[in-house]
């Protein structure tokens, strides 16, 4: 990577980490505050103002990545983060739960990931872009440890308001770095690889493997969210504790999860038993639900499934957007990747209302049976998948004032050993390959590409 190259990288992973810090602070305190609001004794305003978050992400956040193709991505960056910001002041002064629902909404408008990944697009040739990409994946993870542990003690000193004051400060010092630190690219254009196109969503939607992947991202994070609904209410009822101490949970089970789930990737990456370590993964977190439904007697009962449930979602969190790469039609990753996110953000709000309405009129046991019923569907659903090739995606840039035969080029480029899928993509002046990860022929594909220089 050169300089601006890493300069950009890491500066869009730390604007994505202050992004999702603003959203991960409050999963495991919201339940337990929000419902000291007035109005927030009936859990089903607690469980949607929770999730109302994810329904507007899930409606604005493709048309904000499509927007940001031609309006520029620093602009919708910055009206997102400060919707964010004043969803935050609104939350951070509601004074009934009705206030909060709307604070949670108009926070979820501020839909920036589409963009932010556009932005990265353009500021990293097509070689970097996936150690890019990784490095604000890495950031992601790292954020959501981190709040799980450093959330509870932050309530207990400065409350659910001081935490959306907080969150309102990172989102108006995240808009000061994009403007001084995240360099300006020199030039903008749509990229396949990064982004959705309309044009490819029929494509996406009819593609029998990827609607698998994406009932699952579904059936996970509606999991999570219903969990994080009622499970803080849990620890302080079933398990004694004061909402302060929350992380002597959290701190373990997370630790011992990262550290269990790193063998399990590799084992599916370099052993190519990626369908094996999925459907593994699903079993355990079906598990996980099912002990929650049916044995919460004690504080040890509580830690012992929220490890189970941690290790398996860990494992299905690094695992599903390496399938939906490996999966999706390589023109088309982005739009997969779009629709994927899409699934995620509307499952959040799904999750936590459904968890909001069956805790509201039946307790905590539902809430985990359904849990379990999604995770049931889910191993039913990822058992008919087809095993995924190891493959990697590369990506060339064709000369600018190449005027040659794309699909002459791209043929050609097809018929090299080891590659699975190639696309010459004019506009985008770039060709993109699905690859085998080990013993296909670079040199060859290098010596196409250079023709085109």
């Amino acid at each position: 990577m050169s300089a601006v190259e890493l300069r950009a990288s890491l500066s869009l992973a730390g604007l994505y980490a202050l992004r999702m810090l603003g959203m991960f602070l409050i999963l495991p305190v919201f339940a337990v505050y929000a419902g000291r609001l007035p109005g927030g004794d009936n859990h089903v305003l607690v469980g949607l103002a929770f999730g109302a978050y994810g329904l507007t992400q899930a409606l604005l956040q493709l048309p904000f990545g499509m927007w940001s193709d031609r309006v520029g991505r620093k602009r919708v960056i910055y009206i997102g983060l400060a919707l964010f910001a004043v969803g935050s002041v609104i939350c951070a002064m509601a004074d009934h739960i009705a206030w909060m629902i709307v604070g949670r909404a108009v926070q979820g408008a501020g839909a920036i990931s589409a963009a932010v990944t556009a932005l990265l697009a353009d500021l990293t040739r097509e070689e970097h872009r996936t150690k890019a990409m990784a490095m604000i994946g890495a950031s992601i993870a790292s954020t959501f440890a981190v709040s799980l542990v450093a959330a509870p003690k932050l309530a207990e000193w400065v409350g659910l308001t001081g935490i959306f004051v907080l969150t309102a400060v990172l989102a108006l010092a995240a808009i000061v770095g994009v403007a001084r630190v995240i360099p300006n690219p020199a030039l903008s254009r749509h990229h396949s690889d990064a982004e959705a196109d309309t044009s490819r969503l029929p494509q996406v939607l009819r593609h029998g493997q990827l609607l698998r992947l994406n009932y699952g991202v579904f059936a996970l994070h509606a999991g999570q969210m219903a969990m994080f609904t009622v499970m803080p209410l849990l620890l302080s009822r079933v398990g004694g504790l004061d909402v302060a101490h929350h992380w002597w949970v959290y701190l373990p089970v997370v630790l011992v999860s990262f550290v269990l789930m790193v063998p399990a990737v590799i084992v599916g990456e370099k052993r190519h038993k990626l369908k094996q370590v999925f459907l593994f993964a699903i079993a355990l977190m079906f598990v996980a639900q099912l002990g929650m439904a049916l044995w919460l007697p004690s504080l040890g009962a509580i830690v012992l499934w929220l490890g189970v449930y941690f290790v398996a979602f860990n494992i299905l969190e690094a695992t599903q957007p390496s399938l939906i790469s490996k999966v999706a039609p390589v023109e088309a990753r982005g739009t997969a990747m779009g629709v994927y996110n899409t699934c995620q953000s509307a499952a959040m709000f799904i999750g936590s209302a459904m968890a909001g309405w069956l805790y509201q009129h039946a307790g905590a046991e539902p809430v985990f049976l359904a849990g379990a019923v999604l995770m049931a569907i889910w191993l039913v659903v990822a058992a008919g998948m087809r095993a995924p090739l190891p493959v990697s995606t590369r990506m060339f840039h064709i000369g600018e004032h190449w005027g040659g035969d794309a699909v002459g080029l791209s043929d050609k480029l097809g018929r090299i050993d080891g590659v699975k899928e190639a696309v010459v993509l004019m506009d985008e002046r770039v060709a993109l390959l699905k690859v085998l990860q080990t013993g296909w022929d670079e040199a060859a594909a290098q010596q196409l590409i250079a023709e085109t220089k």
